[in-house]
């Protein structure tokens, strides 16, 4: 049974920090490629970073230099360094793999950041 369950997240003030973790089993977790999305209420969940298993990321313009994707394939994990964060960065955040057809959801973690 693959599962992915996520820690992390909360509450913090403008210009703070947080990180997200994503711990997997039931795969075979560093032949997957991983990213963290959001979602805020009332929008489309958009992708904020990507990793493939060989090392290529890509990271929405919005969090670009602020936050950080990586992996722990040791431990079948997954992290999202957020640094520098904004109101507008309040969203439910998603971890997800993905290899061909075979994808995978985090339950979901709420950020909120305060002005």
């Amino acid at each position: 049974q693959v599962q992915l369950v996520q820690s992390g997240g909360g509450l913090v003030q403008a210009g703070g920090s947080l990180r997200l973790s994503c711990a997997t089993s039931g795969i075979t977790f560093s032949i997957y490629d991983i990213g963290w999305y959001r979602q805020a209420p009332g929008k489309q969940r958009e992708l904020v970073a990507g990793l493939t298993r060989s090392g290529s990321t890509n990271y929405a313009d919005s969090v670009k230099g602020r936050f950080t994707i990586s992996r722990d394939n040791a431990k079948n994990t997954l992290y999202l360094q957020m640094n520098s964060l904004k109101p507008e960065d309040t969203a439910v955040y998603y971890c997800n793999v993905a290899l061909n057809n075979r994808i995978f959801w985090g339950q979901g973690t709420q950020v909120t950041v305060s002005s």
